[in-house]
Parts: structure tokens; sequence; C-alpha cells
């Protein structure tokens, strides 16, 4: 398959996905159903059968694009280089102030979801163990000791699922004029000026 001819069927596949997780965001994976998202899209019922193998296998793919966009930028951002646990977590939060590199609404989806599909549940649960890891981790690398580390971390963490469980309608201004509190509050430490510095220069469009 030539180049053009690569591009253009990536599209159309990127396409069935978004239709999907337009329905499963607005509906719950039920809604997700092949012939509403060809009327959708405009297309053929017969063009899904190029892209995928079958429902399961467009639901799979929904799947693995939530496992690497919210679970794998979370653990990236933990790892991230830091100078200090403060510039730390504000990496961390990158991920609930960036649409494109953590999809809140694919998060909660996915959790409904998985109320009723055990192997799905089991799949977030790996997910979430990531994550918990991932953020504990990032407490480790600057002098926690273990338990405390793991305290805070959980707490990073479901203070977060329960913000997007809640679907807060705050401003983004109110958003950002409350992240240094947070950073305070989850690791015990105020952090400098400067740190806070470097996080608004990244959200100055963003943060007005």
């Amino acid at each position: 398959m030539g180049i053009a001819n690569q591009s253009r069927a990536n599209n159309a596949e990127d396409a069935w996905l978004d239709a999907a997780y337009a329905v499963l965001t607005e509906s719950g994976v039920e809604a997700v159903k092949i012939m509403p998202l060809a009327k959708r899209l405009g297309l053929t019922r017969s063009g899904f059968y190029w892209h995928f193998r079958d429902r399961d296998a467009l639901l799979e793919a929904m799947i693995r694009r939530w496992e690497d966009r919210n679970t794998g930028n979370l653990v990236a951002r933990c790892e991230a280089y830091a100078e200090n646990i403060c510039e730390a977590l504000f990496n961390l939060f990158d991920c609930w102030l960036d649409d494109e590199m953590f999809d809140s609404r694919l998060d909660l989806a996915i959790r409904n979801w998985a109320r009723n599909d055990p192997a799905l549940q089991a799949r977030l649960d790996r997910a979430d163990q990531r994550r918990k890891d991932g953020v504990k981790g990032l407490f480790l690398r600057f002098g926690f000791e273990p338990s405390e580390a793991e305290v805070r971390a959980l707490t990073v963490i479901y203070t977060q699922i329960g913000y997007i469980s809640m679907q807060e309608p705050d401003s983004r201004a109110e958003r950002f004029a409350r992240v240094p509190g947070y950073i305070e509050v989850f690791t015990g430490r105020k952090p400098a000026r400067s740190d806070i510095a470097r996080f608004m220069t990244r959200y100055r469009d963003m943060a007005s």
C-alpha cells in the first residue's frame, strides 16, 4: 500500500474510532454499534470491515487508545525530569490540564463500562496500579519514606478519580488558580514562586 493510501486508511480508521469515542462518552458502551456509527459518519456498514474485524475489535482499539493516552501519559509525566517534588507534581498535573495528554471523559466512560465487564475491570485495575506505582515512585524519588509515598500517591490518585467522577464544572481559570494549593496539600511543601512561574508559562494562553 502506498503512503497516500495508507494515510487515507489510517484517517478512515481514526474516524470510526472518533465516532465510537463520541458515542461511548455520551451514551455508554451499549450504544456503540456499527450501523449507527456508519450513519453518523455518512459511510456504509461494509466500510467498517476494511478497518475492524468486528465490533469487539473496535472496542479493543478504543481500550488501547485509553491505555496509551491516559495511563501511558500519566506514567511518563511521573518520570519526567524535575528539580524538586513540587515541580514533579506540576509535571503530573499536566495530565489533568491538557486534554490531549489525558482524556477525563474517556476515563470516566471506561470506568462506567468496566462495572459490567469483568475483563475490562481487570485491565482497569492493572492500569490503576500502574498509575499508583508511578505516582508513588515520584515521591520516592524525592526522599519520601515508602509508607508516606504510598499514602500521598493514593491521595493524588483518588482525588483525581473523584474529581473526574463528579464532573466538576469549574472554569479553566479556577482550575489553574487552585493548582499551587493542591501541590502544597499533596506534597506538604509550599511550591517556590519559580516553580509556579515555570508551570504557568506552559499554560499562559489556557489559564486566562
